[in-house]
């Protein structure tokens, strides 16, 4: 099905850019935009994740420089019976995290620093189990090709915008509708990727509460990240804002509502499920974070109690 969906999204893009050819330069424009949407979703498929690493700055990291990350994704890893992917640190004071790959042998799991100092352990396990389940459905190759081929259509766009307004292009609508391309576009290709995030976030922490098997760790860390990422920005993500439904929570600045026109559901409501699955599998105590107590990162030393993931 996930294959399906991801073929779908390539004809819809494919198609998007075929469009802005045609009203950039008639049929010859219309051609050249097919051949280069071609070229572009063979190489989305094998490259967007490197694409997409590099974009964020992800230094991977292994058990030696990270062993607490690590365990804690392979622990997650094995419940959710899953390979090991690739771990990832972004140094970003946001904190946030997302996966990506083009199926589970090829993922990998990026995460925060600023994610790192603002939950605990228990919050941090049920973000990366959140960021498995995404592998798990296969989510990530939507994902990031989505990111990859709607940046790239609204970069086109813009390329019309400058360069397709004389008579002599064959356009058949001339600059009003190359103007139309600039702002349609871009909304069309949002408007697939924001459909799409919508329903697979709702599912990718349904199964993710299930993998950690504690739906209040992950429901505390929505709540801990939406909070945080409201305040601090992530730079890397306004200058790239098609990739913003690769995370786990809208890592730009005022987008909060739950309509089709936001990238991720509103928090609350993905809380509100979250507490009731955690009533339908018998978790009923609520984290301490959820009660805003006092907290230390989750490497500080302090935090002396053993871990199942060790």
């Amino acid at each position: 099905m996930s294959y399906f969906r991801t073929a779908i999204l390539l004809a819809a893009m494919t198609a998007l850019f075929m469009g802005i050819g045609y009203l950039f330069a008639g049929q010859t424009g219309m051609i050249v935009a097919l051949l280069i949407a071609g070229g572009m979703n063979l190489f989305a498929y094998w490259n967007s994740d490197k694409m997409v690493l590099r974009m964020y700055g992800a230094r991977e990291v292994d058990e030696r420089s990270a062993p607490e990350l690590y365990a804690m994704v392979r622990h997650l890893s094995a419940s959710a019976g899953l390979p090991m992917p690739r771990v990832y640190v972004m140094e970003n004071p946001q904190p946030n995290a997302f996966a990506t790959g083009r199926n589970p042998e090829n993922a990998a799991v990026a995460v925060t620093t600023g994610l790192m100092q603002t939950v605990d352990d228990g919050e941090l396990a049920g973000v990366i189990a959140h960021e498995l389940a995404h592998i798990k459905h296969r989510d990530t190759l939507l994902m990031t090709v989505t990111a990859t081929l709607a940046g790239a259509i609204s970069m086109l766009a813009n390329f019309a915008m400058f360069f397709g307004g004389n008579r002599d292009n064959n356009n058949p609508l001339g600059f009003v509708g190359v103007l139309l391309m600039v702002f349609l576009a871009p909304l069309a290709a949002g408007l697939v990727q924001m459909a799409i995030s919508r329903t697979r976030e709702y599912e990718a922490d349904r199964e993710g509460a299930e993998i950690s098997g504690r739906p209040l760790w992950l429901a505390s860390a929505l709540q801990r990240i939406a909070g945080a990422a409201q305040r601090i920005p992530n730079m890397e993500a306004e200058r790239n804002p098609a990739s913003a439904h690769l995370f786990i929570v809208n890592p730009l600045s005022g987008a909060r509502m739950d309509n089709l026109f936001s990238t991720h559901p509103n928090v609350e409501n993905r809380v509100a499920r979250l507490t009731e699955l955690a009533h339908q599998m018998g978790e009923l105590s609520v984290p301490p974070r959820m009660r805003e107590t006092g907290h230390s990162g989750p490497w500080s030393s302090s935090q002396a109690t053993r871990k199942p993931w060790d």
